[in-house]
């Protein structure tokens, strides 16, 4: 069933009518199964009422309106004047959600646009676009849930469409280098996923238009996702191999380098040119911008047939992808100073910060000192031991005391040897709902099971039956930078009875079945250790929940904190 005729699996199905046009069938996965595509309220030209008997809506889109009888608009945060778009904060009323919600609105008389095209016919365009995008989906952008088309009584006359998106958590890139200038490497690091929605976008026949500023967010975890839909009706992938550009550009200099009237409304200042016109590259704006973002910006940003431009958005995916690997593979040697001060988590720090972590390299002595000692006071121990033996052998041993008690050891029992405690925590690089056929339960929070604070949670959506009638499951994907060799974890969680599996994951987006269970837990109230004891390395795990907490109609789960602890340490 589609997105806009009921709620995601298994939650309770809100008492609405409604007199909406038919919906469009779901697509078909290629599978066979149903596809969560987005849902279209339509009428077809010749079918329009020319008196309706509803009065219309009335014209312009206000905080506090309501779409469809379903979406209301809350914050307007930027405009497309190129689109004719403007692009809401809404709320799903429906299923208490918010949501993002673009809408074409019909130009103001004497408004220059960058195509010949008529007022219906260019929104058409982009509605129709935006309906062969139903059923793509990638984490570097966020899913289509609903297309809205003219026509209806609920739509105000001057508004010719809307899309309506998963709304993106986080902040917009105005407010992002607000704050200063972010690593060049971190930089790389967020555009990363956006370039390869937009290589997935290309290769299916789509564009997503991220040469907008405001169509941008970065989310919690630092990730660049595309958040509002229905770009221009002119607009093609080259155009988003510029944009891929200039966020990147963006986050590494606080300039956008493209429409100096979009850089104003987002709130950014305008790049700078040279008296030739071309863009002054990261690198004169800040140093430590490594020589591959230079190059990949100028040839992203630069004229067609220049020298090194880049003309695909997999060769940005593959260029950010190899410059993040090698700067993983170069961790242990200190960065080259790129003006942003470290933070506290830092392996590499200023000499000049008052206070800093202790020097790895000394840990690293203090480590092989305390060994040494260890091993020598384990030598005087066991010869000690030697010779309280030989004084004791004729009586199996002094007695041993407990509370007082006298206690021969029995004949033949070995003394048992304390556990070792478990290595220290591993960060994490990020985490996210992870569900393949519902509605990513409450994607808002999940960066809750990593932030340190057990009284802060991520919950399941309330179920009226208990997996897997209504769906196989639902986990939490948590990614590490690099592969990590873990010996634990420990779930913090007052649900009772959630039964868990630890599964290895190639992929933070692959399918259940290409992942590998490594342990299954049953969770107490609190907290919960699972040993993963003689498991491979692996750089993305899924916490899958096969069993929920709960009974009768309200099943549920709940995780407070998740932290894993590195093996061989």
């Amino acid at each position: 069933m589609s997105e806009l005729a009921s709620p995601p699996s298994g939650a309770a199905t809100p008492g609405e009518t409604s007199e909406e046009a038919p919906l469009v069938p779901e697509q078909q996965r290629a599978d066979g199964s149903a596809s969560d595509v987005p849902t279209v309220r339509t009428t077809p030209a010749h079918d329009v009422p020319t008196a309706p008997a509803v009065p219309p809506v009335p014209s312009g889109t206000i905080a506090g309106s309501l779409l469809a009888s379903r979406y209301r608009l809350r914050t307007r945060v930027g405009t497309d004047p190129a689109a004719c778009a403007e692009f809401w904060r809404a709320e799903d009323t429906i299923l208490r959600r918010d949501v993002a919600v673009t809408v074409l609105r019909r130009p103001a008389p004497g408004a220059v646009l960058d195509d010949d095209l008529t007022d219906v016919a260019r929104a058409e365009q982009m509605v129709v676009r935006a309906l062969r995008s139903g059923s793509f989906e990638h984490n570097g952008c966020a899913r289509l849930l609903d297309v809205l088309t003219p026509g209806a009584s609920t739509v105000p006359e001057d508004v010719l469409g809307a899309a309506v998106t998963e709304w993106v958590p986080g902040r917009s890139l105005g407010e992002v280098v607000a704050d200063g200038l972010i690593k060049p490497l971190a930089a790389a690091r967020a555009v990363a996923p956006l370039a390869a929605a937009a290589e997935a976008a290309h290769r299916h026949g789509l564009v997503l238009g991220c040469d907008h500023p405001q169509r941008v967010r970065i989310t919690p975890d630092g990730r660049a996702q595309l958040c509002f839909a229905l770009p221009r009706s002119n607009v093609t992938p080259a155009d988003d191999v510029r944009g891929l550009g200039a966020v990147l550009y963006t986050l590494l200099t606080t300039h956008w380098p493209l429409s100096s009237a979009d850089a104003a409304r987002a709130g950014l200042a305008a790049a700078e040119r040279t008296p030739g016109g071309a863009l002054l590259p990261p690198s004169e704006h800040r140093p430590g911008v490594p020589v591959e973002l230079d190059t990949l910006t100028s040839g992203t940003l630069g004229p067609d047939g220049a020298p090194g431009h880049v003309h695909t958005a997999a060769a940005v995916q593959r260029l950010l992808t190899e410059v993040v690997a090698e700067d993983d593979r170069m961790a242990l040697f200190p960065p080259a100073h790129d003006g942003v001060p470290s933070a506290p988590g830092d392996v590499w720090q200023e000499r000049s910060r008052s206070t800093t972590p202790s020097d790895p390299q000394r840990r690293r002595k203090m480590t092989i000192a305390l060994t040494a000692l260890g091993a020598a006071v384990l030598m005087v121990l066991g010869y000690l031991g030697v010779q309280l033996g030989d004084m004791f052998v004729e009586n199996g041993g002094p007695p041993i005391v407990v509370d007082g008690a006298p206690v021969q050891p029995s004949p033949g029992t070995e003394p048992q040897v304390a556990a070792s405690p478990a290595g220290p925590t591993v960060a994490v690089a990020g985490v996210d709902v992870y569900d393949e056929v519902g509605d990513r339960d409450n994607a808002d929070r999940v960066t809750r099971v990593i932030d340190g604070n057990p009284a802060t949670a991520w919950n399941t959506s309330s179920y009226f039956q208990q997996f897997p009638a209504l769906k196989p499951g639902v986990g939490i994907m948590v990614s590490f930078a690099s592969a990590v060799q873990l010996s634990e974890l420990e779930i913090d969680s007052p649900s009772r009875g959630t039964v868990v599996e630890v599964r290895s994951a190639p992929t933070a987006d692959a399918s259940l079945e290409d992942t590998e269970r490594i342990a299954e837990a049953t969770l107490d109230a609190g907290r919960t250790p699972v040993s993963l004891d003689g498991s491979q390395p692996v750089e993305h795990v899924l916490i899958w929940i096969t069993k929920l907490s709960g009974g009768g109609s309200e099943h549920t789960s709940e995780i407070g904190e998740i932290e894993f602890r590195r093996a061989g340490v």
